[in-house]
Order: structure tokens, then C-alpha cells, then sequence
């Protein structure tokens, strides 16, 4: 008997049915326009391109022009690349234009889907970016697609690492660029420590295109991007800690797999810190528990966690004297990316590599709030409906699964489960013996780089040929995978998570062209096409009959995604196929997440020694427990970013207050302002106002005022007229001030003073908000702890941060208003005075440059009369004045203090 659900959905069809059945009408429209763009010139097609732009000046919607912008882009591909979309093509651009993530199968043609809504979103031109998982798609794609874009009078630019400035803003000028999210959020970062506009790469972030959406805005949204500089070097520290570590037994730590997290016991604690105090890092009669051991606490857990949590070749690996990290979705290096707080360190001290020394934070950002920024945000990828709940809960976006071309033919085997790994690789072995045996390609997923090098030397003593794909193999991946379809190919592969090019039954074509025109450049490239395009439609038969592609998978992973994305690799456009996964009770997620029951029962059932267990309940079981993980996967994910939202709201204030003194022709306004609060704060601190006459301390005020705005008032003298308040002294403080910097501006001429102030703000700005960061990131490390005592750390932090950040304002008003209190321009005598100690100094060698020059007896450019020993005779000079010694140093650094 059918439940109420699936007869709701036969009768009713599913809300995916409904949205995919919502747009064929539109995809008909277009349909019908195929005959009338067929019949234009190459000329009228990029004419129709500036008909759409002008119609949008004049008011028209993207959505009124989505019909004929996809049947102009859709000819133009088809000339330019000999490609025409199919149905579900323009359905996958038509939910991409309306803000979805578009879930099509591997070998859908995902990237020609893009140019869809990229084209017509790029007619409003506003610049749309389509962004990749790594470089080499980010060019291949720019320049694939871009003679697309071409074709329809549109520019593409390709943004990379490394890149020169100008080639970097004419890339972000283009209507349509190509970059990969970690440029992408740098370069947001860097225009934000930018101190000019025209300076600026980036112009606006309108519509984002995401490929292999999952793997960017849920896998690498764990680890924010960070922009840092140099600390305290702490290596000697590192190296001594890491000596430690192999000392302790398991009875002096705790290690939970499931949180990834390693902590000391009592014993441990009382242990290390014996061996700490015989080695002379902690002083006599400190405890581990005093808190001015909390760097060395920190930094000896962080020496665990890379001990017992980080494994080589499996987490990173060691190449040219440098930790790598691995990603552990997609099996590559992440090339310059390190890990935080130490940690990374630890790592190079247990390899025994170079310590690079740890960097403090100048700016960061999560990909959760950078790609947050867009105005619209839209993804494909092939798998997507899993996280479809964190998609909308954290970004908006809807999942929509689109329909194939062609129905997939693919058969997905229920798992094999074993007793133990040996018997698992036993059958491995033997699945893929028989495999090749009848020349069917096969594609054998692992989860680490040491298990994929581990069934390597079994398939080698097997005299099996075969090809490895992870993180040792980055560079030849293309070639790998393009080879990794023909007769009798077996690969292994590190997971296989976005790599971006299709497997093809029999092999790539265009790859197998390129390379034999490489190897002879004088022959005919029509001819060598149609050679290879020959000899590889009988390799496919083949291969076809062999079965397609058999994709064997040697352990499942803790994502459902990840699993279905290596299934998805067989099984492409309507290809025949086969996808198996074979497990043993050995395996991480087994053991980490309840074998012990399935155990329990496989040896009641006493099983034979290599025999499996095959049913669908151990599929749903499994598939319970990767839901599990991936719910608690979301919930880590989901606390972090209530954290960094706290930050983003202040990251944006200053972002947003930057970008208007940049824009700003001047900002004496701004600066005024500021300076009129510090008043405001000083008058209030030092007269207060419901304080009488009597109780105010108008010394201290006196001092204050000298001190943070450059000048010496009478405030004593102000203090003792009759009726005066409060008010009076304020408004008298800001009159005087604003006097002074129009003194001083007149003094400067022209602009000169306008464009210090911007410079000072924006200097002030940038090292102020360097240090709040530092002070967020030590708050953020132990606010957990407050849960302790029964108070809820995210409110805490809200209010710590936001007092830390009214802190910050109150901080950059002081310092600029000093800063531009204390400016003053230079004299011609004192720029004689510098330039004869620049030459003293040069003439003196590399020591004399270090020292202070020094003062001489009688100086020519002493104020006349002066008489060292004799302060009558210097004048009443300002503490920022030059002295009257002539050495050209200010006064209150030079005589003044000795007066």
C-alpha cells in the first residue's frame, strides 16, 4: 500500500517536478525564436547584444529579455564552439538567472549552461563573475567560453594568482570574468587595504555564477580567508614541545575523532609541565595553570592535535621543505593556504621542515560572507540536493534538480560490507581483476593519498597497470582523468570531488588531437581529427560493450555528496555504467559511528572469512549515519558563522567608511566631527556634567587638551568666569580648534593638508582595525568557556565585541585628531638640517647610519642668541615645534627635555 507522500507526489508530482515543469513554456519561447537568430550575420547577432543594452536603459527587466538574449547566445555558441544547448541546458541558465543552484549530472555541460545567465546578466553591466575551484578551469573556461562572448560583442577576463595590477583591473572591467573564489575574496580584501579608488580591482559584486557550488560554499567555508603578517617568532618553543609529545602515553591525553579535537588529562598536564619546568621553558615555581603559561598551554595542545589529529599523506604532505595542506574533499593542495593559531607550526616542527614563523591577522573573511555580498547569488553543480537545507538557510539559494538529456543507464550496486580491511582489499582486488580482465575502464575511489598509494603497490605486485590521481599527481590531473575512460584504463583516484573534466568512454578526442599535433606539428589537423575521431568510435564500442565506466569505491565517505559525486563519474550522458562500494567495519566512519552493533550481528550470523554482507538496510543504515555527520557538520558550520556575522557587521562599517573618505575630494568634514566628539569626551571626563564649578579639573583638562589637540588654552582662567558651564568651555574647545586647523591648512597651502588628513585617516583606520582583530580572535578562543558557567558565549561575544568596537572609534577619533593636532609643515632650515645628516650618515657607513647624529656646539642654524646651558635664551617654543638648537628634531624630543 502506497503512504500518503508518494501518492501526494504521483498525483501532484514533486515541487521539483513543479519548477522544472514552471519553465518549459519559457524554453518553447525560446525554441521558437532558433529560426530567426539562425538566419543573422555574425554582425547582426553582436548588434542584437547593444539592442538588449539600450533596451535596459529604457527601462526593460533581464526577465523581459530572457527569451531572446538565450536564443542569440545559444546561436552564437553554436558558431563559435559547434555546440547548440539542449532543452535542459536552457532550463539549468533559466534557474541559474533566477537565483538557484542548478543540479545537473556530471557530463551535462555545466559550463556552456553558464553562459546563459551570465550573458544576459551581464547586459545590465554591472560585471558578472563565474567562479571555479582552481586556476587551470578559471583560463580553460575564460578562454573556451569567452569566444562566446566574443561572438556576441561581449569582453572576458580571467583573474589569477600573481597577476600585475593593471591586467587584474582590466580582468574586473570585463563584462564577464573568470576567477576562483580564494582570488576572488583576497582580492575584496586587498581593495579594502587600498588607499585610492582608481587603485581598486574589483567594481561591485552584482551576480556570481559558482561552479561545484557544494565544494566552495559548504566544504571550504570551514576556513576563512586570511591576509596576515609577521608575529613573534616562536620556533625554539615549537621544537621543544615537539620533542614532548612522543614521551606521553595514552593514559596523559584524550583523542575525539568524531570532533576532531585532542586534549590533556590531569596526568598529562602534571607530566608535561615536569618536563617543561627540566627544560627550563616554563620558570621555576610557574604552574601550567598560572595564566602567564597561557602561550605555552596553547601551544603544547596545538603539538598534540598535530601529533595525534594530522597524519602525512593523508591531511598534508611534505614537498620541497614545505607542509602542504590536502584538501580533504577534493584530494589537491591548497598551495599557500596554512593553518591557524600555531598549528600549522606544530606540524613543520614534527616534520622537521623549516618553521616559517607565525603571521597575525590584517584582514579576513569567510566565503560564507564574501559570496553573501552579491546582489544575486546562483551555483550548479552535481550534487547539491543533500545540503539543499543549508543552501537556503545560509545563502537563499534554491536547490533545483534538472532532468538529463539522455536517462542515465548507470546501475548503482548495493555496498558490500566485510569484517575486516584486509578481506575488503581482497575483494577490491579481485572486482577489479575481473574488471579489466573484459577491458571495462575503471575509476577506484579511496578517501587519503596513503590508501590510494597503499592500493598502488597491490595492484603493481597484481602486474595490473594503472594510473593514480591525488595531490602528488596535481599536475597531470587533466591528462589523467581524459585517459581514465578508454578500454581497460584502471585509475585510482583521491577523491574525486570537482575536477572539472568529463570522463569519456574511450577517451578524450580533443585531448588525443592535441597531443598528436604536438608530436607532429607539420600534419594536417583535419586530417589527425578525423583519424582519431575514427579509431575512437571503435574504442568506445568497445568499451560500451564492455559495461561503461565501473566506478569502485573502496570506503564511503562521511558526506553523501562526496559518494554521489564519484558515482556520478560513470554513467555520463546517458552512457552505460556501474558504481559498487565495498566496506569493512575497519573503516573510519564504520568504527567512529557505531560498528559495534552491525559487528555484533555479522558474527551471530557467523559469516565466513571473505564473505560480505549485501542489503539494502546496511545502505540505509549508512546513510543514516553520513546524514548524522553531515547535520552535525551543519551545525559546526552554522555556530561558526553566527560568530564571524558578529565580525562581518563591523567589517562592513569599516569597509563601508573607508570606501566613502576614498571617495570623498576632501574629508575635513569627517575629521572635524571627529575632533568636535573628542572634545565632547574630554570636557565630559574632566567636567562632568552634573558636577559643580569646584569639582572640575581643569588642570587635568588643560594637559588633555595640550596633550591630544596641540593646543595650550587657559582652561583655568575659563573655569573661574562667572555663569561659565559646562557648554560654554565646549563650544569655546571646538571654536578655538577649528581656528587652529584652518591656521594650519592656510600654513600647508593648497590641498596638501586635505590629502594628509585622508592619508592619516586611512592609516589610523587600517592599524586600528589590524589590532581589533587580534583582540576578536583571543576573545573568540575563550569565550567557550563561559558555557561553563551557565552563560550563552555567542551573546557574550555580541556584547564583548560590540564594546570592543565602540572601543575602536573611540580609539581612531583620538589618535587622528592627535595625529593631525601634531602635523605641521616643514621649514627650510629643517630640511637642510636633514638632508646634512642624510649625507653625514652616508658618508659615516652602514654604522654611522644607526646612530643619532649628533648635536654640534654652535649650529648655524640655531636660533640666534641660543645658549645651551641658558633655557632664558630659547624662546617659547610649542612642544612640536623645532628646537631652537637647530638640530631639526622637535622640541619636546630634543631640549625640551631637559627643560
Amino acid at each position: 500500500m502506497l503512504g500518503l507522500g508518494t501518492l501526494s507526489k504521483k498525483v501532484f508530482g514533486t515541487p521539483n517536478d513543479r519548477k522544472v515543469k514552471s519553465v518549459r513554456p519559457l524554453v518553447a519561447r525560446i525554441n521558437a525564436l532558433e529560426e530567426e537568430y539562425r538566419a543573422l550575420s555574425d554582425q547582426e547577432i553582436r548588434a542584437r547584444t547593444a539592442q538588449f543594452q539600450e533596451r535596459i536603459r529604457k527601462g526593460e527587466t533581464l526577465d523581459d529579455l530572457l527569451p531572446e538574449a538565450f536564443a542569440n547566445c545559444r546561436e552564437a555558441a553554436r558558431r563559435a564552439l559547434g555546440l547548440r544547448a539542449f532543452d535542459v541546458q536552457l532550463m539549468g541558465g533559466i534557474f541559474l538567472h533566477q537565483g538557484n543552484i542548478a543540479e545537473m549530472k556530471t557530463g551535462e555541460g555545466k559550463t556552456l549552461v553558464a553562459t546563459f545567465p551570465a550573458y544576459l546578466n551581464a547586459l545590465a553591466g554591472k560585471g558578472v563573475h563565474v567562479v571555479t575551484v582552481n586556476d587551470y578551469l578559471a583560463r580553460r573556461d575564460a578562454e573556451w567560453m569567452g569566444k562566446v562572448y566574443a561572438a556576441l560583442g561581449l569582453t572576458t577576463g580571467v583573474v589569477v594568482p600573481f597577476q600585475p595590477e593593471a591586467e587584474k583591473r582590466a580582468a574586473y572591467a570585463a563584462d564577464i570574468t573568470y576567477a576562483t573564489n580564494n582570488e576572488l575574496g583576497f582580492d575584496y580584501l586587498r581593495d579594502n587595504m587600498k588607499n585610492a579608488i582608481e587603485d581598486m580591482s574589483q567594481r561591485g559584486h552584482f551576480f556570481a555564477i559558482v561552479d561545484e557550488v557544494d565544494s566552495i560554499l559548504i566544504d571550504e567555508a570551514r576556513t576563512p580567508l586570511i591576509i596576515s603578517g609577521p608575529a613573534q617568532d616562536r620556533s625554539e618553543l615549537y621544537r621543544v614541545l615537539d620533542r614532548f609529545i612522543p614521551m606521553l602515553s595514552e593514559d596523559h591525553y584524550k583523542i575525539d575523532e568524531k570532533t576532531r579535537n585532542a586534549t590533556f588529562t590531569d596526568e598529562g598536564n602534571e607530566y608535561l609541565e615536569q618536563l617543561l619546568s627540566e627544560a627550563g621553558v616554563l620558570p621555576e615555581g610557574q604552574s601550567l595553570y598560572d595564566p602567564e603559561s597561557t602561550t605555552i598551554v596553547h601551544h603544547a595542545g596545538q603539538a598534540l592535535r598535530a601529533h595525534k589529529l594530522f597524519h602525512k599523506d593523508q591531511n598534508y604532505i611534505v614537498r620541497n621543505d614545505e607542509v602542504v595542506l590536502i584538501d580533504e574533499f577534493t584530494g589537491r593542495m591548497m598551495q599557500g593556504r596554512r593553518l591557524s593559531e600555531g598549528l600549522h607550526q606544530a606540524i613543520e616542527a614534527k616534520e622537521g621542515v623549516k618553521i616559517m614563523p607565525e603571521n597575525v591577522t590584517l584582514a579576513s573573511v569567510t566565503f560564507q560572507n564574501y559570496f553573501r555580498l552579491y546582489d544575486k547569488l546562483a551555483g550548479m553543480t552535481g550534487t547539491a540536493a543533500t545540503e539543499a537545507e543549508e543552501f537556503a538557510q545560509i545563502y537563499g539559494l534554491g536547490v533545483v534538480e534538472v532532468p538529463t538529456n539522455r536517462p542515465i543507464q548507470r546501475s548503482d550496486e548495493h555496498d558490500r560490507v566485510y569484517r575486516t580491511a584486509r578481506e575488503k582489499y581482497g575483494a577490491v582486488l579481485e572486482a577489479i581483476h575481473e574488471a579489466h580482465g573484459r577491458g571495462q575502464p575503471i575509476l577506484v575511489g579511496t578517501t587519503s593519498i596513503e590508501k590510494s598509494e597503499m592500493l598502488s603497490e597491490m595492484l603493481k605486485k597484481a602486474k595490473i597497470p594503472h594510473n593514480v590521481l591525488n595531490a602528488r599527481q596535481h599536475e597531470q590531473e587533466a591528462h589523467i582523468v581524459a585517459e581514465a575512460g578508454k578500454l581497460g584504463a584502471v585509475t585510482i583516484a583521491t577523491n574525486m570531488a570537482g575536477r572539472g573534466t568529463d570522463i569519456q568512454l574511450g577517451g578524450n578526442v580533443e585531448m588525443k588531437v592535441l597531443e598528436a599535433l604536438a608530436a607532429d606539428p607539420q600534419a594536417n589537423p583535419d586530417d589527425v581529427r578525423a583519424r582519431i575521431e575514427a579509431e575512437h568510435a571503435e574504442e568506445k564500442q568497445k568499451v560500451l560493450d564492455a559495461g561503461g565506466l565501473f566506478v569502485l569505491a573502496t570506503e564511503r565517505h562521511e558526506s553523501r555528496r562526496i559518494d554521489n559525486q564519484l558515482r556520478g563519474r560513470s554513467g555520463r550522458q546517458g552512457d552505460p555504467g556501474r558504481s559498487l562500494f565495498f566496506l569493512s567495519l575497519e573503516d573510519d566512519l564504520m568504527r567512529i559511528f557505531g560498528s559495534d552493533k552491525l559487528d555484533a550481528v555479522l558474527s551471530r550470523l557467523g559469516m565466513q572469512e571473505g564473505e560480505a554482507i549485501i542489503h539494502p538496510w546496511v545502505n540505509k543504515s549508512l546513510e543514516r549515519a553520513q546524514a548524522k555527520v553531515e547535520g552535525r557538520n551543519f551545525d559546526i558550520r552554522k555556530q561558526l558563522l553566527k560568530f564571524d556575522d558578529v565580525m562581518n557587521d563591523q567589517r562592513k562599517a569599516i569597509f563601508s567608511q573607508r570606501l566613502e573618505i576614498m571617495r570623498a575630494s576632501r574629508v575635513d568634514e569627517i575629521t572635524r566631527d571627529m575632533r568636535h566628539q573628542v572634545i565632547d569626551d574630554l570636557v565630559d571626563e574632566f567636567m562632568p556634567p552634573k558636577a559643580y564649578p569646584d569639582q572640575w579639573d581643569a588642570k587635568g583638562l588643560k594637559a588633555a587638551v595640550l596633550e591630544k589637540l596641540n593646543m595650550d588654552m587657559p582652561i583655568g582662567a575659563w573655569a573661574r568666569e562667572e555663569g561659565v558651564d559646562q557648554g560654554a568651555i565646549r563650544e569655546r574647545l571646538e571654536r578655538m580648534s577649528d581656528a587652529y586647523m584652518r591656521q594650519k591648512a592656510d600654513r600647508f597651502g593648497g590641498g596638501t593638508l586635505r590629502g594628509l588628513e585622508k592619508q592619516i585617516l586611512l592609516s589610523t583606520i587600517d592599524a586600528k582595525w589590524r589590532e581589533h582583530l587580534v583582540r576578536l580572535e583571543h576573545l573568540r578562543s575563550v569565550i567557550g568557556f563561559r558555557g561553563y558557567a551557565q552563560r550563552d558565549p555567542l551573546s557574550e561575544y555580541k556584547t564583548e565585541a560590540f564594546q570592543m568596537f565602540e572601543a575602536l572609534l573611540d580609539g581612531l577619533r583620538a589618535e587622528v585628531t592627535q595625529r593631525l593636532a601634531e602635523l605641521r609643515p616643514i621649514t627650510s632650515e629643517e630640511q637642510t638640517a636633514i638632508l646634512r645628516q642624510l649625507a653625514a650618515a652616508q658618508s659615516g657607513g652602514a654604522g654611522a647610519a644607526a646612530a643619532p647624529a649628533p648635536k654640534p656646539a654652535t649650529n648655524p642654524d640655531a636660533r640666534p642668541g641660543f645658549d645651551e646651558n641658558d633655557p632664558a635664551t630659547w624662546g617659547d617654543p610649542g612642544r612640536n615645534d623645532p628646537c631652537p638648537c637647530g638640530s631639526g628634531e622637535k622640541f619636546k624630543h630634543c631640549h625640551g627635555r631637559l627643560a
